[in-house]
């Protein structure tokens, strides 16, 4: 992928007008209710791109969004062609071409905040979230502006992962997560070898399945307003982050190079628990929330603001869509691709026996 965001490039002095930046995310209403979405953004995207980048976030309510297909119209109005899902993470049905369902995940289990592929070499730089279900209860997409969690982050704490960078480990194996074939969207091992060569991941094949290593960065400067921001999965794919009992029970059944998913400091070496408590409670003090209503449409700016999910009650579908493929590649400050090895060690043959609810925690963990 190359770096050809459709945003026309902004001035750096922009984020001093921001002033506060408490509205996360801010709402534009439609004038009058049902006003076709597409006609609205033919005139106001200009407003809209702008706003983005201002806020992070901009939530569109009241539209009419003309279901799937006039939300595919909306990406395509504001950002171009949607881009696929590709080196996943999490479980996804798609709905049509390339809008996919949220994470496809338990409702009563919480997705801690981050932003969308930051543990890849090439990320989108907008998301787009459709409400066509809101739920009975809570399942807001909750919001946090990187730039002001990189603010509140102790400053040796970000100092010393913006030396080290940060690594993702992940162990592909029967049983937790997303299989490989599903994760590369191939079968075939050499076309998995070939993806991870071109985009800085080690690969090893085990008896258990696949194991890919990543080093990324851990701090970024936005590609327009040149604003520094925590971006990363560091956090989200840290043992720690999942429920106690889950992290309890993994770390009982695996040593750390086994986790399904872990992550450590660029060199290899551990993060104390307590370094990642420090950056979950930086993310939970600027998160921001609001309740969805039915024909919502959310634009995220993707290294601007990091989102989550609340667990809920009754039915609840949003649709999603990621746009405008920007790559580390052909950043000054890339990260090195040349990763260090973990430690590994087999499984403990006398842990206790995976529970479904340790299979399903760890699918939204990675």
């Amino acid at each position: 992928m190359t770096a050809n965001p459709s945003i026309r490039t902004a001035p750096a002095d922009r984020a001093r007008e921001r002033g506060a930046r408490s509205a996360l995310p801010l709402t534009l209403p439609a004038e009058s209710p049902g006003t076709p979405l597409a006609e609205y953004l033919s005139a106001a995207r200009p407003l809209v791109r702008g706003r983005l980048l201002e806020h992070g976030a901009v939530l569109l309510r009241g539209f009419d969004v003309g279901g799937v297909d006039g939300f595919e119209a909306a990406v395509r109005a504001v950002s171009g062609a949607p881009l696929p899902y590709a080196e996943r993470s999490s479980p996804r049905s798609t709905i049509k071409g390339q809008v996919y369902t949220s994470t496809d995940y338990p409702p009563n289990e919480e997705i801690f905040l981050h932003n969308e592929n930051s543990y890849q070499a090439d990320w989108p730089l907008t998301l787009f979230f459709h409400c066509v279900q809101p739920p009975e209860t809570l399942g807001a997409t909750p919001l946090a502006d990187t730039r002001r969690v990189y603010e509140a982050i102790d400053p040796s704490v970000r100092e010393e992962f913006a030396a080290r960078g940060w690594m993702v480990v992940r162990n592909f194996s029967d049983g937790f997560g997303v299989p490989w074939q599903q994760a590369f969207n191939t079968a075939d091992r050499g076309e998995v070898e070939a993806y991870c060569a071109r985009n800085g991941v080690e690969t090893e094949w085990t008896a258990d399945g696949l194991r890919t290593r990543a080093r990324r960065r851990a701090v970024h400067r936005h590609p327009v307003t040149g604003e520094t921001v925590w971006f990363n999965h560091l956090a989200f794919f840290h043992v720690t982050t999942l429920a106690e009992e889950v992290c309890g029970a993994l770390r009982e059944m695996y040593d750390d190079a086994q986790l399904p998913t872990n992550t450590y400091y660029g060199d290899g070496r551990p993060i104390p628990d307590e370094v990642v408590a420090h950056l979950r409670a930086c993310y939970r003090a600027e998160q921001r929330r609001f309740d969805w209503q039915r024909d919502d449409v959310l634009l995220v700016d993707n290294m601007l603001s990091a989102h989550a999910r609340e667990p809920f009650t009754g039915p609840r579908r949003i649709a999603v869509a990621m746009a405008e493929a920007y790559s580390a590649a052909v950043r000054p400050d890339a990260p090195l691709q040349t990763v260090p090895p973990v430690r590994t060690a087999s499984v403990r043959t006398d842990s206790p026996v995976q529970t479904d609810s340790l299979v399903e925690a760890t699918d939204a963990h990675r």
